[in-house]
């Protein structure tokens, strides 16, 4: 019988599947040791060149492994990713002795919990406020309301972070710039040009405000990649300065733009990208085709396209028609979508083969770096 053949090899499998844990474990030892130090100097927690050295080493050694150098790169990827987290949560104590006090309004939604956790990791001290909290017992840090909140405290905050959604952005801004913070100011809207008249009367109060958007959501992993967007209304270096400080992370990454060109980025940004997903779930219900005929026999291009849809799909409606709404630039992208449909359209009812090779070849240069 096979089954008698393979419960030797699966049991062998399994002795090494316990050896190889428990190498990891001793690794990840290793690792938080490591970031001990490097928390007792305030050394940084990644160091890409040892990261390549790694990852360099892993690649030559997995033909001798048996498997292709990708397969080996994300297996050291993935432990590697491990020891960033190790080493970082082993120095938030220490960190939080360098950390300041901030407060996060809205705290309680889904990228207010987010802010709050990963500035904690940081090593701050955060206090939320948010009226879901006045159904729950009082709670040190945590207020129902802005108004519950001292002018003495509110002055002690190093940063005030605002995520509500965006079509109340701009209230809850007026009223924090009422208040007249000694703080910064840091709203974290998706759109940022219906806040154009809330900031310009933040700058006459003398209240400083940042306008920073985070290019993920609250399911984001803080030990993954964390693209955060300063759409500059000054001196850039000096605003970038101001939040790198209070961002401090392993993985973040922090780029600069200028204020007037954020919308039209993230008109294709978020604009576009959130609109094929829908258009691409919406002209499926056209098909009349069932969901579970489609998912069994579908293609590979259809599975990645129909798992980037989903992932959409499945966020706040709400959310999302206000990022097409409050974008001014959209009738830009829709324009857009509509003449590259046309073009398509018109390419293969003609059968052309050489306009059609040359509108892919000029798509898909539009996706490529130039090398």
């Amino acid at each position: 019988m096979i089954n008698d053949r393979l419960t030797p090899l699966r049991e062998a499998i399994g002795e090494i599947d316990r050896a190889l844990l428990e190498l990891l474990r001793r690794r990840m030892e290793l690792a938080a040791e490591v970031g001990k130090l490097k928390a007792e100097v305030a050394a940084p927690v990644v160091v890409r060149d040892v990261e390549d050295r790694i990852l360099s080493r892993a690649r030559q050694q997995a033909e001798l492994v048996g498997v292709s150098e990708s397969v080996m790169e994300s297996i050291f990827e993935a432990i590697l990713r491990g020891s960033v987290e190790c080493q970082h949560r082993i120095g938030v104590d220490r960190r939080r002795e360098r950390g300041e006090p901030l407060l996060v309004l809205g705290g309680a939604g889904g990228m207010g919990s987010w802010l709050r956790h990963f500035l904690e990791l940081v090593g701050h001290r955060v206090d939320v406020v948010d009226p879901s909290f006045g159904a729950l017992p009082d709670a040190a840090g945590c207020y129902t309301s802005l108004d519950a909140v001292g002018d003495e405290a509110l002055n002690e905050y190093a940063a005030i972070f605002v995520s509500v959604p965006l079509a109340a952005t701009p209230e809850v801004l007026e009223q924090v710039i009422a208040r007249k913070p000694r703080g910064l100011v840091v709203e974290i809207a998706s759109i940022k040009s219906h806040l154009g008249g809330t900031l310009e009367r933040a700058r006459k109060a003398g209240v400083e405000l940042a306008a920073l958007h985070p290019m993920f959501g609250p399911g984001k992993s803080p030990y993954e990649p964390l693209t955060f967007v300063l759409a500059s209304q000054g001196d850039p270096d000096e605003e970038r300065s101001r939040l790198a400080a209070l961002l401090r992370h392993p993985y973040t990454r922090l780029v600069t733009v200028p204020f007037e060109h954020h919308d039209r980025l993230m008109g294709w940004l978020l604009g576009l990208a959130h609109l094929s997903g829908m258009l691409f779930g919406a002209a499926l219900t056209r098909s009349g085709l069932s969901p579970r005929e489609l998912r069994a026999c579908a293609s590979t291009t259809f599975l990645r396209q129909s798992s980037t849809a989903l992932s959409v799909l499945a966020e706040d409606p709400d959310l999302y028609l206000d990022i097409q709404y409050f974008n001014p630039h959209r009738s830009e992208v829709y324009a857009a979508v509509g003449a590259a449909l046309h073009e398509l359209v018109a390419l293969v009812s003609e059968h052309d083969r050489e306009g059609f090779r040359e509108a892919l070849t000029k798509a898909r240069r539009a996706l490529q770096e130039e090398s």
